[in-house]
């Protein structure tokens, strides 16, 4: 199946279909950073540690089909935690269509190529660390500033 030329403009996030779904990715891996939270505060501090399954160099998950059975924290991304959490980064695809604003140039919808995202500096790679590489008593000291 093709996709239909920017049907995020004219499709809600509940219409999509999971081919339109999945394509929304930009594939710039900011949701996959370890994130403290605090529940009596709307601040999230994002590291930059990644989970193990990310590819530090796609930024892709490597076990996508079992990402939930591997890792049972990982969010099952829904339209309506796209619309209502903190946690997204101002650029997601996700975050952007559920508040009814397009895509930003350099997303591969637009581009037509997956390495617009890395290329416009919107991705991780390159930022991160994977959570194999950090004893979990220093994750404190892994929170950035850079997150957007």
């Amino acid at each position: 199946m093709s996709l239909e030329a920017e049907y995020w403009k004219k499709k809600d996030l509940t219409e999509m279909n999971p081919e339109e779904w999945e394509a929304l990715c930009d594939g710039c891996g900011k949701c996959c950073l370890f994130k403290f939270t605090n529940p009596n505060e709307d601040t999230v501090r994002f590291t930059n540690v990644v989970c193990r399954y990310m590819d530090l160099e796609t930024c892709r998950c490597t076990d996508y089909d079992n990402r939930h059975v591997n890792v049972p924290d990982c969010i099952y991304l829904t339209p309506k935690i796209a619309k209502t959490v903190n946690w997204l980064p101002s650029t997601c695809a996700y975050r952007l269509v559920a508040r009814g604003e397009d895509l930003p140039w350099w997303h591969p919808l637009k581009s037509g190529s997956p390495q617009s995202v890395f290329l416009a500096g919107e991705s991780v790679r390159g930022k991160v660390v994977s959570e194999e590489e950090v004893d979990p008593d220093d994750m404190e000291d892994m929170v950035v500033d850079w997150f957007k």
